[in-house]
C-alpha cells in the first residue's frame, strides 16, 4: 500500500453526484405536485451540480497526471 499517495478531495465527486440525484429527484417530484417554485430550485440544484461533477473530476484527473510527470522525473 502507498503510503505517500497524496489525499484528494474525496468529496468532491461523490457530493456532486449526491447533489445531482437529489435535484433530479425535486425535479420529478416537484413535477407530479404541480410545485413550480420548488420545481425551479431543482433545477437549478441540477443545473449547478452536474458541471461540479464534471470540473472536479477533470482536476482529479489533472492531478494524477502531474503525479504522473513528477514521478518520471525524479
Amino acid at each position: 500500500m502507498e503510503s505517500n499517495k497524496k489525499l484528494r478531495c474525496p468529496l468532491g465527486v461523490p457530493g456532486g453526484i449526491i447533489a445531482a440525484l437529489i435535484g433530479l429527484a425535486g425535479i420529478i417530484i416537484n413535477i407530479v405536485n404541480y410545485d413550480i417554485f420548488n420545481l425551479l430550485i431543482s433545477i437549478g440544484l441540477l443545473l449547478l451540480a452536474l458541471p461540479f461533477v464534471r470540473v472536479t473530476m477533470m482536476v482529479h484527473g489533472a492531478n494524477d497526471r502531474l503525479d504522473a510527470i513528477e514521478e518520471k522525473m525524479k
